[in-house]
């Protein structure tokens, strides 16, 4: 009888858990019947700047044959959760932005974070102190000031704050903000400068630490929320501008000792901690050292990452994105700074600049990457200002000379993506057929399905998309980017 028992009690409980599982997988399924099809394409050759170029519908398909060209699409298959993309007010962009005209400024505005006008920027970082991205540098204390009496953000209070909160407006009132510092003060370095690297001396940890908390309780208090911090800007860099190392162990140990418990015992347990903010190479044995120590891995909400690995001469690392999130799939990626770098004003329409974003977007996200930061969002005809002469590009450009505003393919590589994918969306198992096409799918929360398609080749290229055994057929443009929303 007792057996019996035992028996019902099982039986009772695996059909509470069942019904539990279909429970939280109850959502409704995604169907492709009445979709319409909206087209948007980006390409060079026909002069295309994310122009709306068809509308189309799905049909009944049969199995596609090797000789044609296809992405597939599986909305059961569902990953990572889409948090923003945008890009870096720095103090460069901020001055450029002054001096462009009230109406130049609004549209500069509208063009980023208006999602109907412009391209809907959902995401913003900023810099603690002075980056190479400024007129000169500079701290938020006076030299020397180790208990942080000095700390003010008055710098800040000319250009750069106020554009901060221009973005916030036109974004609609709300733009997860996170900062980063490029160096400490150059008395708590052992070489004594701000510019080329050196580390931070261990009686300065303290005091470090609390510097973050200064930065947040002060840009709080000027009506910007700060979401999260990223504990140092390219840690195994030695850089001509402000630059700082940490190994993987000094980041593990100061994270630990010091941050993290700093910001829990100021009230900011809830801001995010993001670690490493350098580039794809060394990403894996950062992550490594991190989080297996769980004293550490407690504070740290993941990992940041950069594009220019391939300074060495080598191609985008992006498989090591991939092996992080394979790794600790509980850990968040970032994608924190990425830029077009050696600025050449002949080349302000160079194609190439904005395919490197569209590729490392695409591999990025299907990596696992939940946000996505541009660099600078603008610079002037110079590429700056830049206070060590390392002048870049950026997707929009302002020449005060002129007062015009120069838009790049990179703005609109971008934009095939920050236009329509929407925070919390889900990212869709997405697969393609043959290596002329990369492609990435998100599934909006409000039931619509969004597949970016790239097309890297010389040549114009058919394709079906196929959502099971339904398809519609698409011609993307040689070196063409284009958006399927349905």
């Amino acid at each position: 009888m007792k057996r019996n028992h035992l028996v019902l009690l099982a039986l009772l409980l695996s059909a509470s858990g069942f019904c539990q599982n279909k429970k939280e997988s109850s959502g409704k399924a995604f169907s492709t019947d009445g979709k319409k099809i909206t087209v948007y394409t980006t390409a060079d050759s026909i002069n295309l700047r994310l122009t709306q170029t068809d509308n189309l519908a799905f049909k009944p398909a049969k199995q596609p044959l090797e000789t044609e060209i296809s992405v597939f699409v599986n909305p059961n298959k569902t990953f990572q959760s889409f948090m923003g993309i945008g890009g870096a007010i720095t103090d460069a962009s901020a001055e450029i932005f002054a001096k462009l005209s009230k109406e130049k400024q609004q549209e500069f505005l509208n063009a980023y974070y208006d999602k109907e006008k412009g391209i809907g920027y959902s995401l913003l970082r900023t810099t603690i102190h002075s980056s190479d991205f400024a007129s000169g540098s500079y701290t938020y204390i006076k030299e020397g000031d180790k208990d942080l009496k000095s700390f003010s953000i008055d710098h800040d209070k000319k250009y750069r704050i106020p554009m901060i909160k221009s973005a916030i407006k036109a974004a609609g009132g709300k733009l997860p903000l996170y900062a980063s510092p490029w160096s400490p003060p150059a008395f708590m370095k052992d070489n004594k400068d701000m510019l080329k690297g050196g580390k931070l001396l261990p009686e300065y940890y303290q005091s470090w630490a609390n510097y973050y908390t200064k930065f947040i309780n002060a840009y709080e208090k000027e009506g910007m929320p700060i979401w999260g911090i990223t504990i140092q800007n390219e840690p195994m860099a030695v850089q001509k501008w402000e630059s700082c190392i940490f190994t993987a162990e000094e980041e593990r140990d100061f994270l630990k000792n010091f941050l993290g418990p700093t910001m829990a015992k100021n009230g900011y347990a809830d801001k995010k901690i993001v670690v490493w903010d350098h580039n794809r190479d060394l990403m894996f044995q950062r992550a490594n050292m991190i989080y297996s120590d769980p004293e550490a891995s407690k504070y740290a909400w993941g990992m940041g990452f950069h594009w220019y690995e391939t300074w060495a001469g080598g191609e985008p690392m992006y498989e090591n994105v991939a092996k992080v999130y394979e790794a600790y799939p509980d850990k968040k990626l970032m994608f924190t700074e990425g830029c077009v770098e050696s600025f050449d004003a002949k080349k302000y329409q160079f194609w190439a600049n904005g395919e490197r974003y569209g590729a490392s977007m695409i591999h990025d996200f299907n990596n696992g990457t939940v946000a996505w930061t541009d660099w600078n969002i603008l610079l002037d005809q110079n590429g700056g200002p830049n206070h060590v002469g390392n002048f870049c590009f950026a997707p929009i450009h302002g020449n005060t000379s002129t007062g015009e505003l120069i838009y790049t393919p990179s703005y609109y590589y971008i934009g095939h993506f920050s236009k329509f994918i929407r925070p919390e969306a889900k990212r869709v198992s997405t697969v393609v057929s043959r290596s002329q096409l990369l492609s990435t799918s998100f599934l909006n929360t409000d039931g619509q399905m969004v597949t970016v398609v790239m097309n890297k080749s010389d040549k114009k290229v058919t394709y079906n998309l196929f959502i099971d055994m339904n398809k519609t057929v698409v011609e993307i443009p040689a070196h063409g980017i284009q958006t399927l929303v349905y």
